[in-house]
């Protein structure tokens, strides 16, 4: 990911966003420069591989510092940032938690929403990530947040499958749009899109219209990069890739799937479905679900010309500690161990994709760990010319508006037409307020 930086100065001038951010005032507990035994509580989201890999990094915990036990506190991504402000809200958020890049926007606004890890320097060992990186998660002048990877959407694919349709995996968009005949007339599918909450059909059309434009979907400040028509082709798209037998409809991911995740569904794990397009800090729970090394990362599609412009880069994770924790020092000391201790690097492996700290990145490249779809994705995306996601395209309630748009669109209950009017006008409207 060390390519990407080039686009990450920015942040530092962007991130004193205004938005509802917490400016609560509360008593901090200062740091006292000790380590006292005590109990934390640690949160996090994510699939059943990183839950059990964070779960025996939390036991290699427990044998070195017995004295402060963790609880974990971890589920799925539906529904997490509801519960999670909801927490915050109340005062009764975990000591430590794993954040999304957006949620510095909504809940540190200013700064204040979460503690400042620039003052727990005698537990926590930033050496190990460049000034770069940590722009990532400083808000007003304040290090809120420590970015666990940089990570962008790769297209994964089951090589089963294409290998038994004589198949080679796309490199252009013309040539994703070609399998579908070849996937259909066996009743399968090259690729699918879901819209639930990382309304992940929206993020592969905008990545399409970036590169045709090259334009930027929404700027690092909030401002709407789109026109009404370049929204309009971006669900010209989306409803072509429906239309070819690329990816399915939503009514027939929802009969089939029903609320399940797609790396949960039975046509996913049946080789049905046999594309993704996922975070490569979090395709491992694809990858869990298939038969070893059946799930290969696929190349960044581009145009017909080879521009390979518009693909997408942010913090896939980032780790805060509560401004209320009682106890600022043993909670840092907790996050060190999680992002720089050796061995918990080798048992974390890259189920928060590849470590943005250096320690644990060579710790897993001397250990032969950093292989795999994920590391194989992370390398090509690195020669690309990547676009930084703007915070404010993450923001729960713009994804709602990109999810209601693309299903009416595949229910044809609105022409593109009229869902990218609607669309363009729910945005303009939600950036201009958040804006503010």
């Amino acid at each position: 990911m060390k390519k990407y930086l080039s686009f990450i100065t920015a942040l530092c001038c962007v991130i004193t966003l205004s938005a509802c951010g917490s400016k609560n005032k509360s008593t901090i507990t200062a740091p006292d420069g000790k380590l006292d035994p005590c109990s934390l509580r640690f949160s996090w989201w994510g699939g059943d591989d990183r839950h059990d890999a964070t779960l025996k990094a939390i036991d290699l915990w427990n044998k070195i510092h017995p004295e402060i036990s963790i609880t974990p506190e971890y589920g799925g991504w539906d529904g997490w940032t509801e519960k999670t402000v909801s927490q915050i809200g109340s005062g009764t958020e975990p000591d430590i938690l794993q954040i999304n890049y957006d949620w510095l926007v909504t809940m540190s606004s200013d700064g204040n929403g979460f503690y400042d890890l620039g003052s727990l320097d005698q537990f926590l060992d930033l050496s190990g990530f460049s000034d770069d990186v940590l722009s990532f998660g400083t808000v007003g002048g304040k290090l809120n947040a420590v970015p666990v990877s940089l990570s962008g959407r790769g297209l994964f694919y089951n090589s089963d499958v294409f290998d038994s349709l004589g198949v080679k995996y796309p490199r252009t968009w013309d040539e994703l749009s070609d399998l579908g005949s070849v996937f259909s007339e066996n009743s399968l599918y090259p690729l699918d899109l879901d819209i639930q909450s990382g309304s992940t059909a929206w993020y592969f059309s905008v990545v399409y219209v970036q590169q045709k434009t090259g334009k930027q979907f929404i700027t690092m400040d909030g401002e709407l990069g789109f026109s009404e028509e370049d929204i309009k082709c971006a669900l010209d798209f989306y409803k072509k890739l429906e239309n070819e037998h690329v990816i399915r409809t939503v009514s027939a991911r929802t009969d089939e799937d029903g609320n399940a995740a797609l790396y949960q569904s039975a046509e996913f794990i049946s080789g049905k479905i046999a594309g993704v397009l996922e975070w490569g800090s979090a395709v491992g729970k694809y990858e869990s679900v298939l038969p070893q090394g059946e799930l290969e990362a696929g190349p960044f599609l581009t145009d017909e010309n080879g521009n390979s412009g518009g693909w997408m880069i942010k913090p896939s994770l980032m780790y805060t500690i509560s401004k209320n924790t009682e106890h600022p020092d043993e909670a840092a000391e907790f996050m060190n161990f999680l992002l720089n201790n050796g061995d918990c690097a080798e048992v974390l492996g890259t189920s928060r994709g590849i470590p943005a700290s250096r320690y644990a990145e060579e710790r897993l490249e001397k250990s032969g760990k950093l292989t795999g779809p994920a590391q194989d994705s992370d390398e090509m995306l690195e020669k690309l010319d990547t676009v930084t996601i703007s915070p404010y395209m993450e923001l729960s309630r713009m994804k709602e508006f990109y999810n209601t748009a693309i299903e009416k669109v595949s229910y044809n209950t609105a022409d593109t037409e009229t869902a990218a009017h609607e669309l363009y006008d729910s945005m303009t409207k939600y950036l201009e307020k958040m804006r503010k």
